[in-house]
């Protein structure tokens, strides 16, 4: 496998805002971290956030309503485990972060950084979005890296995406409340007619632009979707002083020769 992006991948990140890396992931590490999620998923391990604190459609009322402690995500998964941290900070990632980048990258340990889960029963739906709307940096040029540690697929619930999406000027009357696209927009439909679903394998990684939209269903499965989830920003797009985006430090990515 090449150990950067192609052109042709480079070309389709600018153009569409991602790029899937097909079996990026070592077999033993995707295992040993599927592996560690299900065991911090058991206890559950803290912090995390359950699906009812998210308050999107289908999640439980209350912690106290049935499902209510369904964990949504792990949270801080740099500081859970040495195979998360090793995974978040490996070469494989940093030489493709850096073209997309610059030449040095850091892991905000603030945004995503986190096991995502998604349980058969209580899973919410998440309605489109893009993720720099609760995000403060000085340029909203970010990228996250989605793993998945299972096979995702539309049945349960993987990401959906608006291909294109980030280059797109998105008036304020487009978005409901909590940003997310108003599907009663005739101009928002045309545009949600454009997704497509992406669609992994264990080991599998999804490299996404922070403005490109997304969304996710319900998990129709009997088992549980996990993927790792982390977001990256150059050494000189920083996160404002005072903001969420700055409550804790960002990791530095190491450096990788070309």
């Amino acid at each position: 496998m090449p150990s950067t992006f192609t052109n042709t991948e480079l070309t389709q990140f600018t153009r569409d805002g991602y790029a899937i890396v097909r079996g990026l992931a070592p077999a033993a590490a995707a295992t040993r971290m599927r592996e560690v999620a299900l065991q911090h998923l058991a206890e559950p391990r803290p912090p995390v956030e359950y699906e009812t604190d998210t308050q999107y459609p289908g999640a439980p009322a209350s912690l106290d309503a049935p499902g209510g402690r369904t964990v949504r995500r792990l949270l801080q998964a740099v500081a859970r485990d040495v195979v998360f941290r090793e995974w978040a900070t490996s070469s494989l990632l940093a030489m493709r972060l850096m073209q997309l980048l610059g030449p040095r990258a850091h892991l905000s340990q603030s945004h995503h950084n986190c096991i995502m889960t998604k349980n058969p029963a209580y899973s919410s739906v998440t309605h489109w979005h893009r993720d720099i709307r609760y995000w403060s940096f000085d340029k909203p040029e970010l990228v996250s890296v989605w793993l998945a540690l299972g096979e995702e697929h539309v049945k349960n619930g993987c990401l959906l995406l608006l291909p294109g999406s980030h280059r797109l000027t998105i008036h304020e009357n487009q978005l409901d409340a909590a940003q997310f696209l108003r599907p009663d927009l005739e101009q928002n439909r045309a545009l949600l007619r454009t997704q497509i679903a992406a669609e992994l394998h264990p080991g599998d990684a999804l490299f996404f632009h922070c403005r490109l939209f997304h969304a996710a269903g319900h998990n129709q499965t009997a088992d549980t979707k996990l993927s790792v989830v982390h977001t990256y920003h150059a050494a000189d797009n920083l996160p404002l002083p005072g903001t969420r985006s700055a409550a804790l430090p960002d990791v530095l990515l190491p450096e990788v020769l070309t």
